[in-house]
């Protein structure tokens, strides 16, 4: 659907207002879906980033600062965000035997068996984006890399 149709919008102030308009009610559309997507595991979006960035450490640790560089939402709280999944068993905490300053966080067995389970269902959260073809979506993959350089 169009998103003159979407907020019911006739006019724009530019192609380009437009274009804002479109990647931010594109965005928070996409954001829904993956939250409904991860409800029935009981984490956001924001720890579910948190969860991937870990597991692509994995086997090794991650500093605060190195979890907080790699975040999607950059107005997230990382430290924060371990808090909970530690609460949830789903990261560990240790601090740094070469800096006591730094925090280490690894993935526990519990938060590998989770992704494993979640990798299977966003699978189907990835159909939402098939109405576009594999080069369609290569193409806005370059657009959006040149729209933020």
């Amino acid at each position: 659907m169009k998103i003159e149709e979407e907020i019911k919008q006739g006019k724009f102030q530019s192609e380009y207002h437009k274009l804002a308009i479109n990647l931010t009610f594109t965005a928070n559309w996409l954001t829904r879906q993956v939250t409904q997507g991860l409800k029935p595991f009981k984490l956001t979006p924001q720890q579910f980033n948190v969860l991937r960035i870990l597991r692509g450490q994995h086997p090794n640790p991650a500093s605060i600062n190195l979890i907080t560089e790699r975040m999607i939402d950059k107005m997230s709280n990382a430290s924060r965000l371990v808090d909970k999944l530690l609460a949830k068993e789903l990261v560990e905490r240790t601090t740094c035997p070469l800096d006591r300053r730094q925090v280490d966080v690894k993935m526990t067995k519990k938060g590998l068996d989770l992704l494993a389970k979640i990798d299977i269902e966003s699978k189907n959260w990835d159909d939402n984006l098939k109405t576009l073809s594999k080069k369609q979506a290569q193409e806005l993959n370059l657009m959006l890399d040149m729209l933020r350089s």
